[in-house]
């Protein structure tokens, strides 16, 4: 079995890639949900749509998000009663959010909704949420503390960053099937993800990051800095603010102690010393995912390069 944190379009593409290489049934997929949001009275699981759109073979390709041909004739409605539209959902992505929203006021735990969605998409990998508790990603700025999605979306992540923290994960606990995920996998996948808001929020919830610590797996992450710049979201400008060095080693040392092998681009060759000299092996390869067959490639480079490492007991 093969597990893989995952936040939103990185994640998925790796995902689609991993799906051609091994039979999905075997990958457990656990998702960031610190981004959910409320809007229009609706819960909307970013992070967990796209993964699924994305296995799916339904994502929007020129987005990453959402879905492909979506019309957005009820976004422009709501327009006539104020509403703003800033975070522009496509009318059939409204409909996965009514039928999450009506299942958890139903009382049905956050597991079991997405197991459902998943299902209804035709999915036969298991995509769980971190915990089945809220958790919100909160950045703090110079003018106050905002909801992610305000920051990420609403102000084009133009505001400078001082702080991130994950409310209501020191109160959460793992969804079902999570810890397991990680203890009987073998392998532990990091998808190249923001380490700070899409990776951070899953080791935020207690239990988590020490089962990765203790875990028998092979555990592997994948940079999503390539020549110190990210192929999309705000990674690079958040790990900068924070103090972080904006590149591969960068990343490396956030997951120092948690992974055994660390995958760079080829444009990063020459940090792979640097990188080995934290503990963790080094693998260079080409990480850019421009195409289907490209995103297979890495998933087989990644499980070469876990295949190849001596699983700790």
């Amino acid at each position: 079995m093969h597990t893989v944190f995952a936040g939103g379009v990185g994640a998925s593409r790796f995902l689609q890639g991993l799906a051609q290489v091994v039979d999905p049934a075997l990958v457990t997929v656990i998702s960031n949900t610190g981004d959910d949001v409320e809007m229009f009275g609706l819960h909307v699981s970013p992070d967990v749509d796209i993964v699924i759109y994305a296995l799916a073979g339904s994502v929007n390709p020129e987005t990453g998000w959402g879905l492909a041909g979506d019309s957005f004739a009820v976004m422009g409605a709501l327009q006539r009663f104020g509403y703003d539209r800033w975070f522009n959902l496509g009318d059939r992505d409204l409909a996965t959010a009514i039928h999450r929203t009506r299942l958890l006021r139903e009382g049905r735990p956050m597991h079991e909704v997405i197991a459902d969605i998943g299902k209804a998409w035709g999915l036969t990998c298991t995509i769980l949420p971190v915990t089945n508790a809220r958790i919100e990603t909160r950045i703090a700025t110079p003018d106050g503390e905002l909801a992610f999605q305000d920051y990420m979306v609403r102000l084009r992540t133009e505001v400078e960053v001082s702080a991130i923290t994950f409310a209501g994960a020191e109160r959460a606990t793992p969804a079902p099937g999570v810890i397991e995920a990680i203890r009987d996998s073998e392998t532990v996948i990091l998808a190249p993800s923001n380490p700070l808001v899409s990776i951070g929020p899953i080791l935020a919830v207690p239990g988590v990051h020490d089962a990765l610590a203790s875990t028998g797996a092979v555990r592997a992450a994948i940079s999503p800095i390539i020549a110190g710049q990210v192929v999309k979201g705000p990674a690079a400008k958040m790990m900068a603010a924070l103090g972080h060095e904006v590149s591969a080693l960068g990343v490396a040392r956030i997951y120092k102690g948690l992974i055994d092998v660390m995958v760079i681009d080829e444009q990063d060759r020459s940090l792979a010393p640097a990188i080995e000299a934290t503990g963790m092996r080094c693998v260079v390869t080409d990480t850019m995912m421009t195409s289907s067959e490209r995103k297979a490639e890495l998933a087989r480079d990644v499980l070469a390069a876990c295949s190849t490492r001596k699983v700790r007991r």
